[in-house]
């Protein structure tokens, strides 16, 4: 079976959901609108297939095209971050919170239930990476060129690569929490195969196989400390640093904390600004590496209290000063 036909199914199947999607049918049409305009240019020849650009610049494609799929992409992300926030939130509530959150409505109150919308969430990412992935591919096929591939990338700085979503870490993490914890987790339906957390020489990863030979592997170590990331956060950029280290980068107290950066304040590796005010608490992924290191997050644990601490008293006394006027 075809994989557009396969992922027509599957979208129709989810249609009493109303999931946004990647239109394939429609942008296929679009490439076969431009594969006509080009195979009847005048002189039978085909374009240069060397070339890194499209031959000419297709107005069809580059007005409709892109425009469209950036548009399906953004939608695509944001129902997936926005259902793997609720999900992980369900997950990680207690006592009265979780109350307050089954009488919203927001969980079905069932741990089975959670877990199989879980895998439900990791399929829908995966299918329509798959489908963006291919249609990307066609575009490129009939142009002979690699705009396709250098959308990636720009979908990537607009954070709406789905595979680079913090919420997908995020699941993997939790992935890993519900299979190391729950020993009947072996006759529940996983979430991702292949799903793991590597120590190599005390730095850490996260590391699955997902689809078409990808493999996703995501250093867990900071890049400002060396060390591994402690009370994790990923910024809006995707890279994924301490709290504290964070804090620092971004010039702000953990008193404050990172909503109070400026907005030209940049990521420390990729120097993309704007980056702070969104950033992900990575919750899940706290726990997992506070199982998998306790020596370490112990030790660091006691050093980061001390720091708080310290900070937060030098904060609240520059607060009483600027009060007091002195």
């Amino acid at each position: 079976m075809k994989f557009c036909k396969k992922y027509e199914e599957y979208m129709q199947g989810q249609g009493h959901k109303k999931l946004p999607g990647v239109g394939l049918k429609k942008l296929k049409k679009i490439l076969k609108r431009c594969r006509k305009q080009v195979h009847s240019h005048g002189d039978g020849i085909p374009h240069d297939t060397s070339g890194s650009t499209c031959p000419r610049h297709c107005p069809v494609c580059d007005g409709t095209f892109f425009p469209s799929l950036c548009k399906e992409m953004s939608d695509v992300v944001g129902f997936f971050n926005k259902h793997a926030q609720r999900l992980l939130e369900v997950h990680l509530a207690s006592g009265f919170h979780k109350c307050f959150i089954w009488l919203k409505g927001k969980s079905h109150g069932s741990h089975a239930a959670l877990i199989q919308e879980g895998r439900d969430l990791v399929t829908y990412a995966l299918i329509n990476a798959i489908a963006m992935r291919k249609i990307l591919k066609k575009y490129d096929k009939i142009h002979y060129s690699k705009q396709g591939q250098a959308f990636k990338s720009q979908a990537q700085s607009k954070h709406i690569e789905i595979l680079q979503s913090p919420w997908l870490c995020e699941l993997m993490a939790f992935h890993v929490n519900l299979r190391d914890t729950n020993s009947k987790m072996k006759k529940a339906p996983a979430l991702f195969e292949g799903c793991s957390l590597i120590l190599n020489d005390g730095k850490p990863s996260l590391s699955c196989e997902l689809f078409d030979s990808i493999k996703l592997d995501i250093d867990l170590t900071c890049s400002i400390c060396l060390d591994p990331v402690f009370d994790p956060v990923s910024l809006t950029c995707g890279h994924i640093f301490c709290c504290m280290c964070a804090c620092k980068a971004a010039s702000v107290t953990i008193v404050d904390g990172l909503k109070a950066a400026n907005p030209k304040e940049k990521c420390p590796i990729c120097r993309e600004a704007g980056v702070y005010e969104g950033a992900v608490h990575l919750e899940e992924l706290h726990i997992l590496l506070n199982r998998s290191c306790p020596e370490y997050w112990e030790e660091r644990r006691k050093t980061e209290k001390t720091e708080r601490i310290q900070e937060a008293k030098e904060h609240w006394e520059s607060q009483c000063r600027l009060f007091m006027g002195i």
